[in-house]
């Protein structure tokens, strides 16, 4: 009767003592416990065995492999060690797409000196579903302490005997990316890396050759001469990339030029030497650091992801679905049996924003200047074309190019043409920053449309300091009274340092910071490729204040951040969330994304303010006197918009021009457009030409205009050396 109640209790303990991190059982079989004769053993000072269960397998679910080889017996150990251990268990979660598991302590059955525990594992796989096993781990009281008895069927009873997990994968062909209209960016396609062997050259041959290389390649004929000018006679020059199928309809004229050396290959292949690569990305190999973190996604290990751009941030739809057969093989390598199974599934392909004719002539206007554009839709956010210079070719990435050769160069480029300066380029605004000082201005009450400033050559009004406005540098009289829309047409800097100080001395000492950041500035702007924040603070003092005014000081944006409030003021005070993602489509079939207006915020000015500002900066181009009237006063689209001159401590200003349409075509919506061109100098000397390019080819369907920027010889022919317009329109 003793022997029975004692037996009772043990059974009450162990039915008690539950641990939590694993998932209970207990209500569909029940813990047994028992007592058998031999030895007597002081039981109550070893722990509970369940404890010990739970212990080891919650460290598996954890993976902490290290932790479950502490509670091995000697003899287990001495079977195996930390290392082949851990690397079982590792080793079969690659094998499985191992992504979690789940465990169930199911029985418990305690001996004097040794124990079983029933337990069952759901292994949560990325391929194949779930996969659920019962298993028994075997326990012995080694000096109080329960210790596990190890085997390899403790991971999965298939892998006794020396039997071994092998995944075959079944790999959809990756999705490509598109242009807005269906045009390939980039696409799995046959190529041909196109290279020069100055050695074989003929001299009655080169300029036609030189002439028919340029127009393959986007390159200038005196750039690919340069190339190859001072090297040795049998190096070989790499030139560029060009599509299969551009390379058969070339191949009578490329095969009987000496000196051209032409190498197929075949791989994701981005069309033109990249359009918009900076809005596209790349794709690289898997790293070794990362390669079990994307086996355990579903991965093989020699597929190529993508490393920034849309190939990233669109990589679970442009990979598709692997599909895979999980086989257990024996020692000599024959199939036991398969596991489980799943079918691939078709990858989705990616239809950007960007249209990819006009995107290709901004690039090619850049000239050598360091800088970006952004083009985007005024009503929706969606960004037609994003252009950042220098800009790369991502062809270069893929091993089998035998133009590869050059990634190295491109890698250490002091240049950084990797750098996306549209979306992650930081700087100061200038004067383009005047539009939100003019709103804080009027929202504030302190001025009003009819307020009045006389604009000297010179600001004195901060004690024990003289600051100069941009027509002392140029020697020319001072703009005289200004009504507050008359000083952003003229991008007087003493009114706007006069309403910072104001402003300040009023007690709104927040109000341009907080202006700004309703504005969309200080903060991401939420594109699907990466961009930066940029830097907006509270001023400390009132001579952050005035420098702040003017957008100077330590307020730094990216460009696509002005655009976004730029068609803001546009359309009437919406700002929208930029979009480069117009669908995302499986082949042949209905889209699963389609690109909607997602509005962001309302910027906090009164329909009667944001009239004045629409005004004053249409004034900027249609007055005789506005700073980018002599640039843009010829051109046959109505826009609105604002010149800037940003100084910068390490070297020449960066000129800045920020505009939108007016031309109600419905079957061409109007656009806002942002340049800046680093350290060029004069917003409206450099940079308002250059949004007169963008909106003239937008409009016109992109046909080319028969005058030129000021750096080039002719339409995207760099002028040798570079110009400097020696007309003087301001700012």
């Amino acid at each position: 009767m003793k022997k029975k109640i004692w037996i009772a209790l043990i059974l009450i303990t162990s039915i008690s003592a539950c641990n939590g991190g694993a998932t209970s059982a207990l209500t569909q079989t029940a813990d047994v416990t028992a007592t058998l004769p031999g030895p007597s053993i002081n039981l109550t000072q070893a722990p509970d065995v369940q404890a010990i269960a739970d212990e080891f397998l919650g460290a598996w679910q954890n993976e902490e492999y290290d932790k479950m080889y502490e509670q091995l017996t000697s003899l287990s150990k001495d079977a195996v060690t930390l290392e082949d251990f851990s690397a079982l268990y590792s080793q079969a979660a690659v094998a499985m797409t191992l992504q979690g598991l789940e465990y169930q302590i199911l029985s418990t059955l305690t001996k004097p000196t040794s124990a079983d525990v029933s337990y069952r594992v759901t292994f949560k796989t990325t391929l194949l579903g779930e996969i659920t096993r019962d298993m028994m781990m075997n326990l012995s009281l080694v000096n109080s302490d329960w210790q596990v008895q190890w085997e390899v069927g403790m991971i999965l009873p298939e892998l006794r005997g020396g039997n071994v997990l092998e995944l075959k994968y079944k790999i959809p062909a990756r999705g490509n990316i598109y242009d807005k209209d269906g045009h390939a960016l980039v696409a799995q396609d046959d190529a041909v890396a196109l290279g020069v062997v100055p050695g074989w050259i003929d001299p009655d041959q080169e300029n036609y050759m030189l002439r028919v290389l340029a127009d393959l390649s986007n390159l200038q004929a005196d750039d690919i001469r340069q190339m190859y000018e001072y090297a040795q006679p049998d190096w070989y020059i790499p030139v560029g990339e060009i599509s299969a199928e551009v390379a058969a309809q070339m191949q009578g004229t490329l095969s009987s030029l000496s000196g051209v050396l032409m190498t197929p290959f075949r791989s994701r292949y981005y069309y033109e030497g990249g359009i918009a690569p900076h809005v596209v990305g790349y794709v690289l190999s898997i790293s070794q650091e990362v390669l079990e973190e994307y086996q355990r996604k579903g991965y093989r290990g020699d597929e190529k992801i993508g490393a920034d751009g849309l190939e990233q941030w669109g990589e679970e739809y442009l990979a598709g679905r692997h599909g895979a057969s999980l086989y257990v093989k024996d020692p000599q390598g024959q199939i036991v049996t398969l596991l489980a199974s799943s079918e691939s599934e078709p990858a989705y392909s990616i239809y950007s924003t960007i249209e990819k004719d006009y995107q290709l002539k901004l690039q090619q206007s850049m000239g050598e200047f360091n800088g970006a554009v952004v083009v985007v839709e005024v009503e929706t956010g969606r960004v037609l074309a994003m252009v950042s210079s220098p800009t790369y070719d991502p062809n270069l990435f893929e091993p089998t190019n035998k133009n590869n050769i050059l990634l190295g160069e491109m890698l250490t480029d002091p240049e950084l043409p990797l750098y996306n300066r549209a979306a992650q380029g930081v700087y100061p605004l200038g004067s383009v920053f005047k539009i939100i000082t003019m709103a804080t201005a009027l929202e504030t009450g302190i001025y009003s449309e009819s307020s009045s400033y006389y604009c000297g050559s010179t600001f004195t009004e901060l004690a024990g300091e003289t600051l100069y406005d941009w027509t002392y540098e140029k020697e020319l009289p001072p703009s005289g009274d200004l009504t507050l829309p008359e000083g952003l047409m003229r991008s007087c800097n003493p009114w706007f340092w006069h309403i910072g100080l104001e402003l300040w001395n009023q007690g709104y000492t927040t109000s341009l910071t907080d202006m700004a950041f309703a504005f969309g500035l200080g903060e991401q702007t939420g594109i699907e490729i990466s961009d930066q924040a940029g830097n907006l603070v509270y001023p400390e003092s009132d001579r952050e204040n005035v420098q702040l005014a003017i957008g100077q000081g330590t307020m730094q944006v990216t460009p696509l951040q002005v655009a976004m409030f730029i068609a803001a003021i546009g359309n009437g005070g919406t700002i929208y969330r930029p979009g480069v993602v117009e669908t995302i489509a499986p082949l042949d079939d209905n889209p699963i994304y389609e690109f909607e207006p997602e509005v962001v915020s309302q910027l906090p000015v009164t329909e009667e303010n944001l009239r004045i500002i629409q005004e004053a900066m249409r004034s900027v181009i249609t007055d005789g006197h506005g700073t980018a009237h002599y640039e843009l006063a010829t051109l046959q689209v109505r826009v609105a918009g604002k010149t800037g001159t940003a100084e910068n401590p390490n070297g020449d200003s960066h000129a800045w021009f920020a505009g939108y349409t007016l031309n109600n075509n419905p079957d061409r919506p109007d656009i806002a457009v942002v340049v800046i061109l680093e350290n060029a100098g004069e917003g409206s000397k450099m940079a308002a030409p250059l949004f007169r390019r963008a909106v003239s080819l937008y409009f016109s369907y992109n046909v080319d205009p028969a005058w030129t920027l000021p750096w080039e010889a002719s339409p995207y022919i760099i002028a040798s050396p570079t110009p400097i317009p020696s007309e003087t329109p301001v700012e």
